[in-house]
């Protein structure tokens, strides 16, 4: 801890002093003991400056060691994160997923490990084709901010997309029709990503997650969170068991009025507290039942409101004709004098 400190007190080291630093740190770091490590992570993690090699070691350290530095150094770079990611735990890219202003490299690299991950557990099943990773031009410094923020959210919204479509269509004669849908507990990684969008505030993003985890189309993750009494995206975390702290914070964070205190808790922890794990489970599965049974082409609407109301097989032939003669009657004057 002493070089540590003595590091720290670097405002603006030189490349010698980074240099030797990386030298000492290497040995000193695998002969301190599992504490000194991780107060020695959670101190590096706050400074601007810090080599790479000395980055990387930390990264490579056991999660609970490295999960603090993973999280909040502003000081590792990219390449070195996507090192880490590919080549350490899932819980080493749930931690890099808990950052804030992800690039889409790392955006990318996230969502490939989840597909990876998730490819042996569903071996026996027919696996959507993931979109082969295509080579994106090297970002220069110059480029506009806005552009890499829209081609982010494009090209995480695709991945998302891709990974959250199932095989729904009608089944050929002579199958068996789809199995209803299954609700699984959130993914951390998932988690982590609904907690990162739900804190910045990208709505676009955070429903392509919230489809992503349910196994559902982008179309009803934006539908749960249009409903603004937060009561559909309640139902939906506690189904998928999130864990509920990230779940307060996430209403908290999209829904304000629910950050509102009620005595000694939040409209969101009352909002919550209502909600049993099984209830939620049967409503949602609900929603993705219908979902499933509109795109197999069962479920029909008639509109009631329709110009053909009249055909309506609901209105019997009596009060299709009342229909008619009120109709009649509406056409004639109902003021004034008549000739």
């Amino acid at each position: 801890m002493a070089t540590v400190t003595g590091f720290e007190g670097l405002r603006h080291p030189r490349k010698t002093d980074l240099k030797q630093f990386s030298e000492l740190f290497e040995p000193l770091f695998s002969a301190s003991s599992d504490e000194a490590r991780r107060q020695a992570a959670a101190a590096l993690s706050q400074c601007q400056h810090v080599p790479q090699s000395v980055a990387l070691r930390i990264g490579e350290a056991p999660i609970s060691i490295a999960a603090i530095f993973l999280t909040r150094s502003a000081a590792i770079d990219d390449a070195t994160l996507l090192q880490i990611i590919r080549t350490q735990s899932p819980a080493h890219a749930t931690a890099i997923a808990r950052r804030e202003n992800l690039s889409v490299h790392l955006v990318d690299a996230l969502v490939e490990r989840r597909q990876t991950a998730v490819a042996p557990e569903k071996a026996a099943l027919p696996a959507p084709v993931a979109p082969a990773p295509q080579q994106r031009p090297t970002e220069t410094a110059a480029e506009d901010m806005t552009t890499a923020k829209l081609l982010r959210e494009e090209k995480l919204r695709s991945d998302l997309k891709s990974l959250a479509r199932t095989s729904r269509q009608v089944p050929p004669a002579g199958q068996a029709p789809p199995a209803e849908p299954v609700i699984e507990p959130v993914h951390a990684l998932h988690a982590a990503l609904l907690v990162r969008f739900a804190r910045s505030g990208e709505a676009n993003l955070f429903a392509a997650s919230l489809a992503a985890a349910l196994s559902s189309s982008l179309e009803l993750g934006e539908r749960i969170l249009l409903d603004i009494s937060g009561q559909q995206l309640a139902t939906a975390l506690t189904a998928m068991e999130m864990p509920p702290a990230d779940s307060l914070f996430i209403l908290s964070a999209l829904y304000p009025d629910l950050a509102e205190r009620l005595g000694g808790a939040t409209r969101g922890d009352a909002l919550l507290a209502a909600l049993t794990p099984q209830a939620s489970r049967a409503r949602v599965q609900s929603w993705l039942q219908a979902e499933q049974d509109d795109k197999a082409g069962t479920r029909t609407h008639q509109p009631y409101l329709a110009p053909d109301r009249s055909n309506d097989p609901r209105q019997s032939p009596q009060r299709q004709e009342t229909a008619r003669s009120a109709k009649d009657i509406t056409q004639k004057p109902a003021y004034g004098r008549t000739h």
